[in-house]
Formats: structure tokens, sequence, C-alpha cells
């Protein structure tokens, strides 16, 4: 992929000029319905007949769009299971699903027929299905883009972001969701790990990939300081009823032609009192607040993105969201740009400040490339 802004080259191309991009069927692709996932918004929505904000600035550098891509009902779940569409699976290992929301963005990079795949992360809808695909990840801090033409989960927590390849290509994807020119950026020189206990429900070998990518940023000279996330345990008692609560009034009027499962945590969502969310709205602003001093302190966190490298198909996952959501919700509510480092097995979540994105795209892209220089040359 070409180095650079997505801004034109010399001869006049964009930066993603000729590069097959694939787009989540929750933005409006002009000619094509904008699904979310489920039949009944295939047919309420019709064709669409303008591209979303982010489908034009795609076509702007230059990027082929290959197309819409499955995702989990409403872009309401991380497994990418779809009862109406089909689950997700992996191309290459039909056993086991890609993860979701953002399920048919990792198979289109999997099977080739995209370089890059629009996503977007709720919850940890690009950072779940990167880890459990082997690929990296993006998502941009809360706020970044435009949503006109796309449909929204939780706007307090929705992000868009990326599913991709190489770490190095990172930089120049993420200048996809800034207007502005690059920003100046500070390199990093500190970053935060959790200690074992946080760990306790990791699989052996995800933390065998989480120390070895700490020695990987130790060796880029950043230095690495233990810390207590106790206090995390609030993240998913904050994030999950507003979320909630929030899309079931996207959806309002709709819940009955829905599937049952997804029916009833909208149903459930209608329910939440407003004094509940005014005072979960106050959790959340401390909860931000406490984030950001962590931050000030340490400048990056990294922790596993999935506490598993596999979800397989067909088994029962009614447990695995919120096993999965213990790790990826905190950087939700605190709005956090985070990067997923792709490890063999499973993938690693990197996060910043909010607006850090550049200076954390830049260490993600460094990073990159001190893993191909490192890689063995295998004899021909």
């Amino acid at each position: 992929m070409p180095r650079g802004e997505p801004g034109p080259f010399r001869d006049g191309h964009g930066a993603l000029w000729g590069l097959p991009i694939s787009v989540k069927d929750c933005f409006d692709l002009a000619g094509a319905p904008t699904t979310c996932g489920v039949t009944f918004y295939r047919d309420f929505n019709g064709v669409a007949k303008r591209d979303s904000w982010l489908v034009e600035r795609l076509r702007a550098t230059g990027a082929v769009i290959t197309g819409k891509t499955h995702l989990h009902p409403l872009a309401y779940g991380i497994t990418g299971e779809n009862p109406e569409f089909g689950d997700c699976l992996q191309p290459g290992d039909e056993g086991a699903l890609t993860g979701g929301s953002s399920s048919g963005a990792a198979a289109s990079v999997l099977e080739g027929s995209a370089v890059a795949a629009i996503g977007t992360d709720t919850g940890g809808s690009v950072r779940a299905p990167a880890a459990l695909c082997g690929l990296a990840g993006y998502r941009a801090s809360l706020g970044r883009g435009d949503w006109r033409g796309g449909a929204h989960l939780s706007e307090s927590f929705d992000t868009m972001g990326w599913l991709f390849r190489d770490l190095e290509d990172a930089p120049l994807l993420g200048r996809v969701f800034a207007e502005n020119g690059p920003a100046y950026t500070k390199a990093f020189a500190r970053f935060a790990v959790v200690n074992d206990r946080f760990l306790y429900d990791c699989e052996p070998e995800i933390v065998a990939s989480y120390r070895k990518t700490i020695a990987e940023l130790e060796d880029l000279g950043l230095r690495a300081t233990e810390i207590d996330l106790d206090w995390w345990a609030d993240a998913m008692e904050i994030y999950a009823p507003i979320q909630a609560w929030e899309a079931a009034g996207l959806h309002a009027g709709h819940f009955e032609c829905f599937g049952p499962a997804l029916r009833e945590r909208l149903e459930k969502g209608a329910r939440i009192a407003p004094t509940e969310i005014a005072s979960l709205r106050h959790r959340h602003m401390v909860f931000r607040a406490r984030t950001d001093e962590m931050f000030a302190e340490h400048e990056l966190v990294m922790l596993p993105a999935t506490p598993v490298a596999r979800l397989a198909a067909g088994a029962d996952h009614s447990q695995t969201r919120p096993s999965l959501l213990r790790y990826t919700t905190p950087f939700s509510v605190a709005g956090a740009p985070v990067v997923t480092i792709p490890c063999q097995p499973g993938g690693m979540q990197l996060a910043a400040a909010r607006d850090a994105d550049e200076a954390l795209l830049q260490l993600a892209g460094l990073l990159g490339a001190r893993r191909k220089v490192s890689a063995p040359v295998l004899n021909a």
C-alpha cells in the first residue's frame, strides 16, 4: 500500500488510488441498500441514492469500493453470528467465526477481496474481529469522521475504524477519518500494562502473545509500568444500559421486525428510566475523567483485545459477549483511539488518550516496520 496522506500525489492520484476497499453495510453506498445486517432495513431503506460521507471520502482518495460487508444484526453483537444472513466464518477456517460486528470486514481482508476494510467499533466491533482473525485494526477516537449516511447503534460510543493486514499502513488509513491536515505528534515514552489478576480468564497462548508484545514495545524504547485497573469493572455497568437505551431509541417502532433475541434486548433498553440514564451519564463522565488522568500519567495502555484466540462456529456463545467486552468496553467508555496489534495467536489493543490518534498510528507504523526488519528470512 502506498505511504503518505490521503490527499493527491504529484500525479493527481489519491493515496488509496486503485486499492480495493470494502465498506461495512451500515454506511450508504449509492446504488445498494443499507441493511444494517437485517432484512427489515434492507427492504425499508431501499436502494441508497447517494454515498455516505465516508464513501465519498474514500472515493476522493482514489479507493475502489468492492462492496458492502456482513455484520452482526444492527451491529449489536461481537461474534459475527447473524440468523438472517448467516454466520460469518473465517476464509481458510470455516470452523471459526470472524467475530463482529465488523465481521464481513475481517472476512474480506482475509480472503483478499479488499486490502483494507471499513468497520465500526462501539464496544469492540473492530478490535475483536481483528484479534480473532490475525489482522491489524484501528478504532478512531470518538467524534472522528462524519456519520452522514451512516447508521448508528449508540451515538455515545460509535466510532469508525479499519481492518487491514500491515501495521505500517495504519498512519495512512487513519487520515481518512480526519478532515484536517496531519497533526503534530509527540513520540510516546511509556505505556502501562495490566497485572495477572486482570488476565485471569485469558488463554495461556494469549498471555504469551501479550508478554511478547510488551517486549516489542520496550525494544522500541518505551518503558512499561504495571497498573491496577480494578476500577474498570464499572465500564460494562455504564456501557451496556446506555448502549441499549440509545439503540432502543434509534429503532423504536420496529422492534417486532427483528428476531427474538434482538427484540428482547431493544425492549429491555426501552424500559430504562430517564433517571437511571441520567445517573449513568454522570458515571460515564466520571469514568472518562479518571481515564484521562490515567493516560496523562502513562500515555498508553496495552492489554489483550480478546481473552481467546478463536470462536468456534456453532458453539454456545451466550457468555462470549460479556467475556470479550470486559477487555474492550473500558476504551469505548473513554472514547479512546485503539490500534489492534496482530499476534500469533490473538491480538493486543494499544490505546491512547482521545484525539492522540496520529501519534498512536505512527507508533503502530514503527512497530510494523520493525517487525518486517526482524522477520526471519527463509531460504528459497
